[in-house]
């Protein structure tokens, strides 16, 4: 009672007492009867239930964050004692979560054998990556892109080196990255830390008549790896391992996927997740990250489903306690910040709206008017499918006729977008400023090279899902020398995370993807630390299409995911009913058309 403890003889004179006031231990205290009895029937059972081995660390961070989940729905405070009754920390366990929520590195100690000047805020992920690691906890470090979270894990790397020491006992890290990434990694230890051993899992890394075991990584520091090779090889999931990282960790944020059941199967002392927004577009995103980071600290799936459901129907403010449970185990620092970082230039971002030819526009009419027909007729998975084609389709025509139809022509002429890309990018030409052009498409990768190609009157550089690993880390480097190509056109997916393309001011996003995350990654490859220029973003838009209606869902689910849980999840357009999609998706002449 008010901090102080009862015994036995004090709790039976309250039950005893009447009601009102009662003199206890020199204060006098309010007492009801009823509330009481119901709180100390509750606590009981509490006993009773945690008697075999008391409650979990996760379970205690759950009641203390008001977040009931499993069997913590059961044993959560009744509704009639909530107003004074409650779960308090002791003295120890109040600093440590003070320190993981709001961490400061006491010290400016370079790591040791780091070669790098880390920025105060990075000084202060890498302490809060040893606290979070030391107490054997999973730690998401959700930095901006381009904030360097690469040299943070290589620093705490540094750090495990040098406090095992010569143990042996102590086996290496694990380090799981997108094949896109292992060159990057490869060039960012070697430059910060030449004194890490690193063995790289990997067939485009292994010397001839390696494939790989638990003998190959004896003496190293880091074993690196891919995702796909983690389903592949068995012995990467049975190692021990002391730390388990993951690089662009979003590739776990589906719980289903082979690859997201590979990954939880690693044993390791701890955990880290590297990612951008841990949610991008459902809480569900969340719960697979967490756990993979800590098992078990947000229940089952089908327990935080129900429990992420009741929070959505709360209204306002109703995600603060799930935010409270997460925050120890989540860092996220943004480049916009300025008490982050005070010397990265602006990023403008702007739409740049294109009219439809005439070609394109009879070409849309007719895919809406084809699509409205077979929705008659469709069902279920048939109906989900066919929404799905046409909106590829939809999509295909607003970047150009022949992308849509395949055949191969391209006239600058018959398509909006062309025609907006070639005005800026002449604007481009004349100041001899360098673009990155991203389209989800790697069939139109090429057209768009050789269209610039003219703008530019000098070729470009192209990347997509089908450039191999080896010459990726070539085309990087070429465009970032100051006499190197003026474009670089790459496909979302293969080009969006992992390349650092400073040399670029201006980004261009030709189409759209469904994702703001995505293409943020994206825009990134250009904004980050490195960038000495004002970063200008243009994303293309037709205007009266499917593409417009588009920015406007995303631009809302911007909103949302502006703060990591707030985000109840938007309907999906193959789940609108008919009316509503081909309302969506129905042209309107008076925008799309020129003049």
């Amino acid at each position: 009672l008010d901090g102080e403890s009862l015994d036995e003889v004090e709790l039976q004179s309250l039950l005893a007492a009447e009601g009102g006031l009662v003199l206890l231990k020199g204060k006098w205290v309010e007492v009801d009867r009823e509330k009481l009895n119901e709180a100390l029937k509750h606590w009981k059972r509490v006993e009773r239930e945690t008697r075999e081995g008391g409650i979990s660390f996760f379970e205690g961070m759950r009641l203390l964050a008001g977040v009931p989940i499993d069997r913590d729905a059961a044993a959560g405070l009744p509704e009639v004692a909530r107003e004074w009754t409650g779960i308090t920390l002791d003295e120890s366990l109040a600093q440590t979560l003070a320190e993981l929520r709001d961490p400061a590195a006491p010290t400016k100690a370079r790591a040791p054998g780091l070669r790098a000047e880390l920025r105060p805020y990075q000084q202060t992920g890498v302490y809060w990556l040893r606290l979070v690691t030391r107490l054997g906890l999973g730690a998401c470090l959700a930095d901006d892109m381009g904030l360097g979270k690469t040299v943070q894990v290589i620093a705490l790397l540094l750090y495990r080196k040098r406090e095992r020491g010569a143990k042996k006992s102590v086996p290496p890290g694990l380090l799981v990255v997108p094949a896109s990434l292992i060159a990057n990694w490869k060039a960012e230890l070697s430059r910060f830390a030449p004194e890490l051993t690193f063995f790289i899992a990997h067939p485009s890394e292994m010397p001839s008549g390696i494939s790989g075991n638990a003998a190959a990584i004896d003496g190293h520091d880091l074993v690196i790896t891919t995702y796909n090779m983690l389903t592949r090889l068995e012995w990467l999931r049975k190692q021990p391992w002391d730390l388990a990282i993951l690089d662009e960790a979003q590739a776990i944020k589906n719980s289903g996927t082979r690859q997201t059941r590979a990954v939880k199967e690693l044993r390791s002392t701890a955990r880290i997740a590297l990612t951008g927004p841990p949610v991008e577009n459902r809480l569900a995103d969340l719960w697979s990250l967490f756990d993979f980071l800590n098992p078990g600290l947000l229940g089952g799936a089908r327990s935080f489903d129900k429990l992420t459901r009741r929070l959505d129907a709360a209204g306002a403010n109703a995600y603060g306690p799930l935010r409270t449970l997460v925050r120890p185990d989540l860092l996220r620092r943004l480049k916009t910040d300025k008490r982050v970082i005070a010397d990265l230039p602006d990023k403008t971002e702007m739409p740049a709206y294109c009219p439809l030819s005439k070609r394109q526009a009879a070409l849309y009419e007719h895919s809406v008017r084809e699509l409205a027909a077979k929705l008659k007729e469709a069902e279920g998975i048939q109906r989900r499918g066919l929404v799905l084609s046409h909106l590829m389709r939809l999509k295909q025509i607003c970047n150009h006729p022949s992308h849509a139809l395949g055949d191969g022509r391209y006239a600058p002429k018959e398509s909006g977008k062309f025609g907006r890309l070639a005005e800026l990018c002449q604007e481009l030409a004349e100041r001899q400023e360098k673009a990155l052009i991203f389209t989800q498409f790697r069939e139109i990768t090429e057209p768009i090279a050789e269209f610039l190609a003219v703008i530019f009157a000098r070729p470009g550089l192209v990347l997509h899902g089908g450039t191999s690993v080896v010459k990726r880390r070539g085309l990087v480097d070429a465009f970032q020398r100051e006499d190197g190509p003026p474009f670089f056109v790459l496909s979302l997916k293969a080009g969006g995370t992992g390349l650092n393309l400073t040399a670029a001011s201006h980004v261009v996003h030709f189409d759209r993807w469904w994702n703001p995350a995505v293409e943020n990654q994206a825009t990134d490859r250009a904004f980050r630390i490195g960038q000495r220029r004002n970063v200008m973003v243009h994303k293309f838009i037709c205007r009266g299409t499917v593409e417009e209606k588009i920015d406007e869902m995303m631009t809302a689910k911007s909103a949302i995911a502006a703060d990591v849980l707030q985000g109840g999840g938007e309907m999906l357009l193959t789940e609108m009913n008919n009316d509503q999609l081909l309302k969506v998706l129905a042209l309107d002449v008076d925008k799309a058309l020129e003049g």
